[in-house]
C-alpha cells in the first residue's frame, strides 16, 4: 500500500516536473513574431554567404538575430535585455559606446589617405554625400520622432555601422538595435541600391571620363595628415572627438612607420574582436517583443531613404563640379556613390561600373579618395548632431 501510495506521490511529481519543463521550453514561448525575426536573420546569413555582402557583418548580426530570437521563460538571466546576462554584459559594449571607437582605430590603422591627399578637392564629394544624414533626420522629424532619435536615425544616411551604434547610443538608447540593423543592412547592400541610381544620373559619356592619375604622395604628407586632421576635425566638433581621436591616431600608427605591432593589432585582433562582438550583440538586441514596432519600420524607411540621397547627392554634386573644371581635370561622376562611409565596397561598386562602360578605365583607386573622406565626414556629422542634440 505505502509502495502504491509512494508510486502515486512520484508519477504526480514527475508530471508536475514534466509541465514545468514544458513551460521552459522555446516551443511554449513562441510566438509567430519570433518566426518572423529568425527568417530575417536566416536572410542575413544567406545574404553573407551566398553573395558575400558584408559577410564579416551580415553573418554575426544574423546569427546574433537567431539568438535573440529563441523564445525562452523570462527571468533566467539568458536574454540581452536581462541584467547579468553574459549577452548582457557583452552588450555593454554597445550601450555605452565603447566598440565604435575602437572600430575607429582599426579602421584609421587599415586606411591609405593618399588618394585623397593626391586629390583634396575629392573631400568635397565625401561632404556632399552626408547631405543624406540630414535628410533623414529631417524625415524622421516629420514622422513624429523626437529630436534626439531623429538625429540617431538620421546617421544611417552615412552608411557608417559604428557612427550608427555610437550616436544611437548616447542619443537614442531605445532605437540602437533597429537603427544598426539598418544601417548594417543598407552598408551590405551598396552592390544592389547604388548602380541603379549611379546609371540613372549619368550620360554614357560621363562614364567614360578618364581621370589623371593620382600623383605621388610623400610620407611626411602621410604622417602630417592625420595630426593636422584631429586638431583641424577636433577643434571644430569637440563631442566626435572619441571617434576622430580614434580614427586618426590608428593612421599615424599606420603611417609612422615605427608602431608596425601596434598597427598591426589595431588593424586585425582588435577589429575583428569588436566587429565580432557588436554584430553578435546588435542582432541579438532584435528580440521580436523589442525590435518589430511600428518605429523600427518607420527607421528602415528612413534608412533607405537617406542612404538614396546621399548616393544621389554625391554623384550630382560631382556633375556640378565638372561644370566648373576644364577638360582633363573633370572627374567621373561614377565616383560620386562612394562618398559614403561604407569602405571599400562604396569604392568598388565605383569601379565595378566603370568597368562596364569602359574595361580600361580603373576608378577604384581615385573612388577611395571620397570613400575614406565619407568615413572622416560621418565622425563629423556625428560630432554636429551630438553637440546640437545631447
Amino acid at each position: 500500500m505505502f509502495s502504491l501510495l509512494a508510486t502515486g506521490g512520484f508519477m504526480e511529481f514527475m508530471s508536475t516536473q514534466l509541465v514545468q519543463f514544458l513551460e521552459y521550453t522555446g516551443f511554449a514561448n513562441f510566438t509567430m513574431n519570433h518566426l518572423w525575426m529568425i527568417i530575417i536573420g536566416l536572410v542575413f546569413i544567406f545574404l553573407g554567404i551566398k553573395y558575400e555582402f558584408e559577410p564579416l557583418l551580415l553573418v554575426p548580426i544574423g546569427f546574433g538575430i537567431l539568438i535573440g530570437n529563441i523564445p525562452f521563460y523570462p527571468g533566467l538571466k539568458i536574454g540581452i535585455y536581462e541584467q547579468g546576462s553574459v549577452l548582457n554584459i557583452l552588450y555593454h559594449g554597445v550601450q555605452n559606446g565603447w566598440y565604435p571607437p575602437l572600430i575607429f582605430l582599426g579602421i584609421g590603422a587599415m586606411t591609405d589617405f593618399s588618394a585623397l591627399l593626391s586629390n583634396p578637392k575629392l573631400m568635397l564629394i565625401g561632404a556632399a554625400a552626408q547631405v543624406g544624414i540630414f535628410a533623414a533626420y529631417m524625415g524622421a522629424l516629420q514622422l513624429g520622432f523626437m529630436p534626439n532619435e531623429a538625429g540617431a536615425i538620421g546617421i544611417i544616411g552615412g552608411a557608417d555601422g559604428p557612427t550608427a551604434i555610437f550616436i544611437s547610443s548616447q542619443l537614442a538608447p531605445d532605437l540602437m538595435g533597429a537603427i544598426a540593423v539598418s544601417a548594417y543592412s543598407y552598408m551590405a547592400l551598396v552592390p544592389v541600391i547604388q548602380p541603379p541610381i549611379m546609371r540613372l544620373l549619368t550620360t554614357s559619356k560621363e562614364r567614360t571620363i578618364r581621370m589623371k592619375p593620382p600623383r605621388q604622395v610623400s610620407k611626411l604628407e602621410k604622417i602630417a595628415f592625420p595630426i593636422i586632421g584631429l586638431l583641424f576635425c577636433a577643434f571644430i566638433v569637440p563631442s566626435g572627438l572619441p571617434l576622430l581621436g580614434m580614427l586618426f591616431f590608428g593612421n599615424l600608427l599606420k603611417e609612422c612607420g615605427v608602431t608596425k605591432r601596434l598597427s598591426d593589432v589595431a588593424s586585425n585582433a582588435i577589429v575583428n574582436i569588436c566587429t565580432l562582438l557588436i554584430g553578435i550583440t546588435v542582432g541579438a538586441s532584435t528580440q521580436a517583443s523589442v525590435f518589430l514596432t511600428g518605429k523600427s519600420l518607420m527607421i528602415f524607411g528612413l534608412g533607405a531613404g537617406s542612404f538614396i540621397v546621399a548616393t544621389f547627392c554625391g554623384v550630382l554634386f560631382v556633375k556640378i563640379m565638372n561644370l566648373f573644371l576644364k577638360e582633363g581635370n573633370k572627374i567621373n561622376p561614377l565616383i560620386g556613390n562612394s562618398g559614403v562611409s561604407a569602405v571599400p565596397d562604396a569604392a568598388r561598386v565605383s569601379n565595378n561600373v566603370g568597368l562596364e562602360y569602359d574595361k580600361t578605365n580603373y576608378l577604384l583607386q581615385h573612388a577611395m579618395g571620397p570613400n575614406v573622406a565619407g568615413v572622416v565626414g560621418s565622425a563629423v556629422a556625428a560630432g554636429i548632431l551630438l553637440a546640437f542634440l545631447h
